[in-house]
Order: C-alpha cells, then structure tokens, then sequence
C-alpha cells in the first residue's frame, strides 16, 4: 500500500483495467485525465488534476491501434512535464515496436530505438516494461522487467515437475527457456526453425528428448500462432502426453485464437499484458496470468526509493 500524496498514476485508453488492478493493489485512485480522439483522429489530452511536484506514473501498452497508444502516452507525458511534475515514469507492459528492434537489411529503421527517444522527448525519465523482445532493446530504458518469476510460480503450482520438459520453439528463445527449465530443474528441448518470410514458418526441427512427458513451449509473445501450433503438432508426433504454451504478451492476432482452438494445445496460458476479457470468452483454451502485482510492487518500491532487482527473482505475494 502507498501513502497517495505525491504519486499519481494515470492511464491511457489501452489498457484501464489493468491499471485498476494496480492502483487497487496500491491503495490509491487512478489520477484523473480526459482522453479522447478528434474527428480526424488526433489524440486530445487533459491533465484533470494538479500533478505538481508529484511522482508520475502512466500506464499504456502497445495493443488495439497502437500508434494511438503512443501518441497518448506521448501527449500524457508532454502534458505532465508542463504542468511541474517531479519525475515521471512511462509503465508501457508491451513495448510497441519491439519486435522491429535491429538493422535486419539494408535501409531498414530501428523502430524501437525511435519509440525510446520520442518518449525520453517527450519527457519521460523511466520506462517500466517487461519481457523485451531482445536483450539488446534492454540498453533503450531503466526498469526492463520479466514475467518469468510469474510463470516459473505458475507451472509449480500447476504441474508435477516430474513430467515436465521446457521446450523453446525456435533457438532465439533458448536462453529464456534454459533459465526457466535451470530454476525448476526440469529437462529442456527447442526447435530450429526455418522462415520463408515473416510469421510464416516453413519447416521445424526439434532437438530434445520429450517422449511421455507434458512439454511447456515458452515464448515471450504470441501473435499469429503459427509457430507455436506447429511446434505444439510437432511435440504430440514426437510422444509427448499434453502440451502446454505459457507466452507473455497475448497479441493474438486474425486467426490466432481458432488457430489455438484447433490445434494440439491443451492451453495457451499468457499475461495479462494485454487486455484478454474478449479474447478469453473467444477460447476456451485461453489462460491468463495476472502480472498486476509486480508491476504494482516495482511502482511501489520505485517511488519510495526501493530496490527492484528483488523482482527478478521472486513474485510479490
């Protein structure tokens, strides 16, 4: 819980219910603002209540029409800035652009680099994010935070250990699902996967031994699932006994979830990073994980002046 003098926490259109869960976890209101659209599509943006000398924190995440997301968050921060606030930090779960975050081919721009400096611009001193794409986005901000603690408490509560094996579904995730599969001591697996072009995989090698276990693929997010199927139908060929996938940001992009629907998962199991109501009533084999706790701790132990590190490591309880 929070003494509510000097912090406010505001959010965006993104994500409100979200931010009801971590101000409710925190003990303090959802600060007031005005959001709303133009007839041409401009973001207006009114800042309801004096913010002045106050630790800012607001809330918007890289879902629905993205570009929207950003510009609000931008115009909230401006506004902010503006109106004297002391310091204030951008709570952004999922990173827009993230995945556009190297110089792949020639003439080809590092999205997630300009997002950084277009909120350090607009004023911004923090960014709180979790599970980047790739690490190397981690030198773009402060407070880059990971739902891994959430997950590995997850599939100990869920699952019996003795069965289970990590299975990464390409090897740009092998890091990721090593560290899982070292924590919970359990066997790890991954695929080698070839792409014809973006999201669509054209052939996938598994590497592991997963024969008569329960195999949890893990990924940091889920956008067409393509790939996640196709490994989940490689895995039941290759003598698993159930397959689960636990992501962290829930994208689920046109066919995603019929996809799911259909496919040799027994759940898709993912954060609430995104919003997943609508998504949730669509599938039944939909999961949801609520991260609202950490990051309602890391903004608590940001504003008192608190070590987050701890979160790494452990999920508060």
């Amino acid at each position: 819980m929070l003494n509510g003098s000097g912090i406010k926490i505001f959010t965006g259109t993104s994500h409100p219910e979200l931010a009801e869960i971590i101000t409710r976890r925190l003990g303090v209101p959802i600060a007031k603002a005005d959001v709303a659209r133009s007839g041409i599509g401009e973001s207006n943006v009114r800042i309801a209540e004096s913010v002045r000398e106050d630790d800012v924190y607001i809330l918007n995440t890289g879902c629905g029409s993205i570009n929207t997301a950003l510009m609000e968050l931008c115009i909230m921060i401006h506004a902010c800035k503006i109106a004297s606030a002391k310091r204030i930090t951008a709570v952004v779960p999922l990173f827009p652009y993230a995945r556009q975050d190297k110089k792949d081919k020639s003439r080809a721009p590092i999205t997630a680099k300009l997002v950084a400096n277009m909120l350090q611009k607009s004023g911004c001193d923090h960014v709180i994010t979790m599970d980047l794409h790739a690490s190397q986005i981690q030198g773009f901000f402060d407070v880059p935070l990971y739902a891994e603690p959430s997950v590995i408490l997850h599939i100990r509560t869920n699952f019996d250990l003795a069965d289970v094996v990590i299975v990464s579904p390409d090897a740009g995730g092998a890091k990721r699902a090593t560290s899982m599969a070292d924590r919970l001591g359990v066997d790890f697996a991954l695929f080698h996967k070839e792409r014809k072009k973006a999201n669509e995989v054209s052939r996938m090698v598994l590497v592991g031994h997963v024969r008569g276990k329960v195999a949890i693929l893990v990924d940091d997010m889920a956008d067409t699932c393509g790939t996640l199927c196709l490994a989940a139908q490689h895995l039941a060929e290759a003598g698993v006994t159930k397959v689960y996938a636990i992501v962290t940001h829930g994208i689920l992009s046109g066919n995603a979830l019929e996809a799911v629907t259909g496919s040799a998962l027994e759940k898709l199991i993912v954060t609430n990073t995104l919003p997943q109501q609508a998504n949730q009533a669509r599938c039944a084999k939909l999961e949801v994980i609520d991260i609202g706790p950490v990051l309602a701790e890391v903004i608590r132990r940001s504003h008192y002046g608190e070590s987050v590190s701890k979160l790494f490591n452990e999920v508060p309880y």
